[in-house]
């Protein structure tokens, strides 16, 4: 029997045209869900939509810069237009740019924290009059609906990490919202809660054989992936013994927005195998 545990629930997903975000807007979709699929890059976002569709599944692409002005309004309106409702927010866009402090700059700063915290702040705020009013329509008639917010976060978030100062004051201000909105949005019967990730392979860890990688951020070339040695002597330090895969990580999201976690709130779940 097919599992349809999302069945009739529209979830909006940033930052779901690659890697861990594309394979939660699978998860969501296969489950039932009407997915909004976010990619900074319109093409990773039709590709995700277009395999959704294929599967027999339903989901509409909302392409564009989560930090770009009017993209939060753009991208919530999208679901309540095309679907009619919204009950599932998953913040997941975000990339890195790494530097000690001494050598900084604002503007790497700035990027990161625009990117994982102010976005996230700009799509919920523009979430919340939707939400009230959908919620206060329910109360009205004895219907209690669960909605669901997954903030993602990190091991950077919750301890810190060489060189990125700007990457986990992000993430740690992802949990600081989390937990303020769980207070806030409780009266709406909304869960909100994080998943904190530890070392996970996706194009943002991995590096090709022999060489470098980057990718393009509106403009800007920045060097990802980690030295495959590092990559080796990390796993090492996880009890599991490796490193996860995108579909365990979208697991983790996943298990925040079914009913069975519905008194499941204000909550940071940690996603990195014992590490």
């Amino acid at each position: 029997m097919t599992s349809t545990k999302l069945a009739g629930k529209t979830a909006v997903v940033s930052g779901s045209g690659r890697g861990i975000g594309r394979e939660i807007a699978l998860k969501f979709a296969a489950e039932g869900a009407n997915v909004v699929v976010n990619d900074l890059d319109p093409a990773p976002a039709e590709q995700t939509v277009a395999d959704i569709k294929a599967a027999g599944g339903n989901a509409v692409a909302a392409a564009g810069s989560v930090t770009e002005e009017g993209f939060a309004d753009r991208f919530v309106n999208t679901a309540i237009e095309t679907f009619g409702g919204l009950d599932i927010i998953v913040n997941n866009a975000g990339y890195t740019w790494d530097s000690v402090i001494q050598k900084m700059t604002d503007e790497q700063w700035d990027a990161i924290l625009d990117v994982h915290l102010k976005a996230p702040f700009q799509i919920l705020r523009a979430a919340q009059p939707h939400i009230s009013r959908l919620a206060k329509a329910e109360a009205a008639n004895g219907i209690r609906v669960h909605r669901k917010v997954v903030n993602i976060s990190s091991g950077a978030g919750t301890n810190g990490n060489v060189g990125q100062s700007n990457y986990s004051s992000a993430k740690a201000g992802v949990i600081g919202l989390t937990k303020t909105l769980a207070k806030e949005w409780g009266r709406y019967n909304v869960n909100v809660n994080a998943v904190a990730y530890g070392l996970i392979r996706t194009r943002l860890t991995q590096a090709p054989a022999g060489g470098a990688a980057t990718i393009d951020i509106q403009g800007r070339e920045l060097p990802v992936g980690v030295n495959p040695d590092l990559l080796a002597q990390l796993e090492k330090g996880i009890p599991l013994g490796r490193a996860g895969t995108p579909e365990e990580a979208a697991g983790a999201v996943f298990t925040l927005c079914i009913p069975e976690s519905d008194y499941i709130s204000g909550q940071v779940i940690t996603c990195a195998g014992g590490w």
